[in-house]
């Protein structure tokens, strides 16, 4: 229904078949791009359907979500695993990632939502994964994005309803409506 196909989509073409033998830069390489895609969605699935309070409010709470983290960075310095630097703690690829999840979550439902929250827990995975960050470093983030995520993002009215379709001859976009 709706844009769980979009969402599962996402997740289907970020191929999370990677290989246990995966390297740091791999696994560093993999979560940035699940990131993105998030945020594409988040940004996405709204403009698409012309929500742009949607949009604003996924704005929002990824905005809110990366300035927690990277102000608490700044607080709170940690080294990462790698010995990089001292901005490990909180995760910001995390809390953005968990900040889209649960917008589109809380302003689409849970077909949307799901499957977008499994996508960023495989971000916060990959962070520990490619040594960028530590396993509280990822809960503290994924805590700042659902949070902002939550707080900041309303349901979308059912008045409007867009539902991309396909099938092996053909697909399309249904819209519809209710007074």
């Amino acid at each position: 229904m709706r844009k769980g196909i979009l969402a599962v989509g996402i997740a289907s073409a970020l191929g999370f078949s990677v290989p246990a033998t995966a390297s740091d830069k791999s696994w560093d390489d993999a979560g940035s791009i699940a990131r993105d895609a998030l945020v594409v969605a988040a940004f996405g699935v709204p403009a698409v359907q012309g929500d742009w309070d949607g949009a604003l409010q996924a704005g929002g709470s990824m905005g809110v979500a990366a300035g927690a983290s990277y102000g608490l960075k700044e607080v709170f310095p940690e080294r990462r695993p790698d010995g990089s630097d001292n901005k490990s703690f909180p995760s910001g690829h995390t809390s953005i990632s968990f900040a889209a999840a649960a917008t589109l979550q809380n302003r689409y439902g849970w077909k949307v939502g799901v499957p977008a929250q499994i996508v960023a827990a495989f971000v916060g995975l990959s962070r520990v994964e490619a040594n960028k960050h530590h396993v509280h470093d990822v809960l503290v983030g994924a805590a700042i994005g659902e949070a902002s995520g939550f707080l900041i993002t309303r349901r979308a009215s059912d008045g409007v309803q867009v539902f991309p379709w396909g099938g092996t001859k053909g697909g399309g976009v249904a819209v519809t409506m209710r007074f």
